[in-house]
């Protein structure tokens, strides 16, 4: 009988190895912390689980604890390159966009089709997150399924390899092409209902503390991972934001405040610039530099779509105007943009952008990055093609796949533009813990959207 509750993403023991290799990657120079900690008796952080196997003893935790605060005084010399203050952003990012002299209002329908292509994406690559990337290709290709061009099954596997690779444990009941009945519930469509949520009780004016209300109060703690977990703890142990992102907390660069963008680019059609400031307001909450990026790249790209942008790549562009160029996040952004101009095959893509980043957690926003820019490039806008790339590729493969979507769904500019294949079993129906969604259709959610347009909210 298991007697502890083991709640993953908080443990100080397992945090102290995530901060490490936090700290590698941003290149402090933690090697006496690290050293002291190992001498310890302290293990590296879990490759792919949230938490370790067993706890540890009381002493070894105090020493954890210690180190995380040593480590959050040594300072980057990425810092001045990478800033996470807006204004700092803004002077760094020589391109930064103005809106568009023509600006027209996103229609319902190309909002109903970015719900539907971000829903599919991020179905399509859940019975596989957190698989390896030859586990992903030998699942799809052990079911003639390679290059991944529909959902995954398990009919016809072979019982071994289902047994090397399994399946995502909570999602393989309902995310596999024999049992899909409508989409379940998964935190990348939680995070939009909740913006929804918050501009509907803030407006567009919300501040970085009113997201942080609002997850207290709708949000339930169970239903966060990564970094959104440690802040949603950091904000019941008192702290105010931005300090949320910061203390304790070596997911701040993760792929998490990215999955929250959607809806600020959706609402400002061919305003990038205003897109990105609001994901920046609701970013900082939980994230700090890279993983700050990541969710105003997003945003931008996004708006630049509902805007009525109709090529990829210009929409990519525009995303990475809101970044500062010297930032890993940029870098990540075209060297998936060029790996996708340089090779014909996307396996060969892939490959090259796992032997570049392949040292980063899955879960990390730059790898994730990466793939999304190299995914949408390389599919120049078609929508099997963008989602089935972003999911192929591994790694963080339902967000990767919901991000994909939901731009390609843009992009194609109603629902019937989508495969029936991919948007007949949701059965226009989203399981979700968002208080008062349970069962929402994805049309009921393109029409609150749709009010919430920039050009809806200013009308009296």
């Amino acid at each position: 009988m298991n007697t502890t509750v083991r709640a993953t993403w908080v443990q100080p023991e397992d945090l102290v190895g995530h901060e490490l290799r936090q700290a590698a990657e941003d290149g402090r120079d933690a090697r006496d912390i690290e050293r002291r900690w190992y001498e310890a008796g302290g293990s590296p952080a879990p490759d792919r689980a949230g938490a370790s196997e067993h706890p540890a003893s009381p002493g070894l935790r105090a020493v954890a604890e210690h180190l995380l605060d040593e480590l959050a005084l040594l300072e980057s010399p990425l810092a001045e390159d990478e800033p996470t203050g807006l204004d700092a952003i803004r002077a760094a990012c020589p391109q930064w966009p103005g809106p568009r002299a023509d600006l027209t209002a996103v229609g319902h329908d190309r909002l109903h089709a970015a719900w539907l292509g971000r829903a599919v994406g991020c179905l399509l690559g859940k019975p596989v997150e957190k698989l390896p990337l030859e586990g992903i290709r030998a699942l799809a290709r052990a079911t003639g399924n390679w290059p991944l061009s529909t959902w995954f099954t398990a009919k016809g596997m072979p019982p071994g390899l289902s047994a090397t690779y399994p399946w995502n444990r909570r999602s393989a009941a309902t995310s596999l092409a024999e049992n899909i009945d409508g989409m379940p519930e998964d935190d990348d469509l939680n995070y939009p209902l909740l913006t929804v949520v918050l501009l509907q009780r803030y407006g567009r004016s919300f501040s970085t503390a009113d997201v942080g209300r609002l997850w207290l109060e709708e949000l339930p703690a169970g239903r966060t991972f990564t970094a959104e977990r440690v802040a949603y703890r950091n904000l019941l142990d008192g702290f105010e934001p931005p300090d949320t992102a910061l203390y304790r907390n070596p997911f701040r660069e993760w792929i998490g405040a990215l999955i929250r963008a959607d809806v600020h680019g959706w609402t400002h059609p061919g305003d990038p610039a205003a897109a990105a400031e609001q994901a920046h307001r609701d970013a900082v909450l939980t994230h700090s530099g890279n993983g700050v990026y990541g969710a105003m790249f997003t945003a931008a790209a996004l708006a630049e779509a509902a805007g009525g942008e109709a090529d990829v790549h210009g929409c990519l562009a525009t995303g990475l105007r809101v970044v500062p160029p010297r930032s890993r996040f940029a870098q990540a952004v075209r060297d998936g943009v060029a790996a996708a101009r340089d090779e014909s095959c996307f396996d060969t893509v892939v490959d090259r952008l796992h032997d570049g980043y392949g040292g980063y957690h899955w879960v990390h926003v730059l790898p994730n990055a990466a793939l999304l820019a190299a995914a949408l490039t390389h599919a120049d806008g078609d929508f099997t093609g963008s989602v089935c790339r972003a999911v192929s590729g591994g790694w963080d493969t339902d967000s990767n796949g919901a991000t994909a979507g939901s731009l390609a769904g843009l992009l194609a500019g109603r629902p019937e533009a989508l495969p029936d294949g991919w948007t007949t079993p949701l059965k226009n129906r989203l399981a979700t813990s968002v208080p008062g969604f349970d069962s929402v259709g994805f049309d009921t959610l393109a029409d609150l959207t749709h009010r919430l347009t920039h050009q809806e909210a200013l009308r009296p």
